[in-house]
């Protein structure tokens, strides 16, 4: 594997004359047009498409909660300046993609930037790997989470898992991520139904579910005195978590017809993003205050929760099916190595991809079943993985792209400082936050908590 790794790590432009890897990309796009599947055949507007199904997900509604942790001020400075960190950080990846044109994936990276070493390949690899199929257990559990909800518990917890597994071993059963860009179409608009119902009820209901235990509904500039620094880390983390998702990035491009356009795409979904993070966060707050809950659908009256919950069945489900095409993909290249199968529809190829996907969303469904609190361990994985896959790794890629060169120009110095800054933002999230994830699983765990395997009512 080290092999094939030196042979498709080899830069495009190792005199630095400038080049962006665009001949490179046109060569492989080439060769595979006599190939039964072809992988690099996405545009950038379904990239786009696909940049909104993978973000565009529930961690939306959870952002009013973490207004009413950090208060106005802190809170909204905090979304702003991750969004602003996503967008340059998601940048300078895509400018070290066009450097490097071989690039596959986040692992490929991994590789590259820490010394071209295999462990630094076998650890992103873990990383890449536990990251993506512990959060599809995760959504496998909001899937029954969101089934238990609007049909009062009609049946056991574990069948609701195991239809939502079932849906999501169909939806993935595509191998390129061109064809599943196209159900992401419906998952951002069951998404986006879903927060405009969540606005216009909490606009609308006279007063949140839990009204009037915490007193009258107030909003605040800042934290409240008997907030904690772990709450408030958990409160950021809980932003990164939203924002720095660019794990899956790398791969997206690879598949691009044309990947020098993905900052057209990125750029789109930015923009937009900005507007759908913000937006429903202010709203929950504002008419819920206090009372608000992550997701903010809890915090609705029952039959305004169910109406606007029920549409997040779809993004839960087609999040988790982006997230499964990458990593078993992935696999598959290992399982497969150069074999023609890769290419081709052949019953060998299409009966591995088929076991290796089952097996995959197994493992996922089992971690949701067996894991008593899968928010906790979402907390901890994006203080342990969104922290270098959202921040440092890219901070490391702007030296490799840059160095000698940090303040050549005004504009230069200034994209140098903010690099400093999600670098060492990276760090403070993987030391403290991780911290703060273990001290609230540790406080959770004193309570009860929820047997593996059981039909306990998952109702939000």
């Amino acid at each position: 594997m080290t092999v094939d790794i030196e042979k498709r790590a080899a830069p495009s432009d190792p005199d630095g004359s400038g080049s962006d890897g665009s001949d490179i990309f046109e060569t492989l796009a080439a060769q595979e047009k006599t190939r039964d599947i072809k992988y690099r055949t996405m545009s950038w507007q379904r990239c786009a498409l696909l940049l909104f199904g993978d973000q565009v997900c529930l961690a939306i509604m959870a952002q009013a909660w973490t207004l009413s942790v950090l208060g106005w001020v802190p809170g909204l400075i905090t979304s702003f300046l991750s969004g602003v960190l996503f967008w340059i950080t998601s940048y300078t990846m895509w400018q070290f993609i066009m450097k490097h044109p071989h690039i596959r994936d986040v692992c490929d990276i991994g590789y590259l930037l820490f010394g071209r070493n295999r462990i630094a390949y076998y650890v992103t690899m873990v990383g890449l790997l536990l990251y993506n199929v512990v959060l599809c257990g995760f959504h496998i559990l909001t899937g029954a989470q969101v089934l238990n909800t609007v049909s009062d518990h009609s049946l056991c917890s574990v069948n609701f898992g195991i239809i939502v597994t079932l849906i999501a071993i169909v939806l993935s059963l595509p191998r390129t991520l061109s064809h599943i860009s196209l159900i992401s179409i419906g998952s951002a608009i069951c998404m986006a139904l879903a927060i405009l119902l969540f606005m216009i009820f909490a606009g609308k209901e006279d007063y949140p579910a839990e009204y009037p235990t915490l007193g009258t509904v107030k909003t605040y500039a800042f934290p409240q005195e008997e907030t904690t620094w772990v709450d408030c880390l958990n409160a950021v983390l809980n932003v990164a978590f939203l924002w720095f998702a660019q794990i899956l990035f790398p791969t997206f491009i690879a598949e691009m017809r044309q990947p020098r356009d993905f900052p057209k795409a990125l750029a789109a979904f930015s923009i937009a993003s900005f507007i759908l993070f913000l937006v429903p966060a202010i709203v929950g707050f504002y008419y819920l205050g206090q009372y608000t809950e992550a997701p903010a659908f809890g915090s609705l009256q029952e039959h305004y929760k169910k109406v606007s919950y029920g549409p997040v069945i779809v993004p839960t489900i087609v999040i988790g099916v982006i997230y499964a095409n990458v990593s078993v993909k992935f696999v598959y290249r290992l399982v497969m190595q150069d074999s023609h199968h890769q290419h081709s529809h052949t019953v060998i190829g299409w009966g591995v991809w088929v076991i290796l996907m089952a097996i995959y969303w197994f493992v996922a469904f089992v971690f949701a079943e067996v894991i008593p609190n899968m928010g906790d361990f979402g907390t901890i994985l994006g203080a342990s993985f969104d922290s270098h896959f959202g921040l440092v790794f890219w901070a490391v890629a702007y030296w490799h792209l840059f160095r000698g060169k940090f303040f050549a120009t005004p504009l230069r110095a200034a994209l140098t400082v903010i690099h400093i800054f999600a670098f060492i933002g990276g760090l403070f999230l993987f030391g403290p936050g991780l911290y703060a994830s273990v001290k609230t699983i540790v406080a959770d765990y004193a309570d009860t908590t929820r047997p593996a395997f059981s039909c306990e009512n998952l109702s939000l």
